[in-house]
């Protein structure tokens, strides 16, 4: 997946610039696309991962 495609795809769904954890796996599983990537972009766009499956974030 290009990185406009990424860009595009969290943007959609995030909700308020809030990204639930369990989604951002799902994203990355889906689109073979490493997490780390997936929340590079989320910082770059301001989009907070929310719902932590390891209760770092809430």
């Amino acid at each position: 997946m290009d990185r406009d495609s990424l860009k595009a795809l969290l943007l959609e769904k995030a909700k308020d610039k809030k990204l639930p954890c369990k989604l951002a796996f799902k994203i990355s599983e889906e689109n073979n696309v490493s997490l780390k990537d997936i929340g590079n972009m989320a910082n770059e766009l301001g989009i907070k991962i929310i719902e932590c499956q390891l209760g770092c974030f809430k």
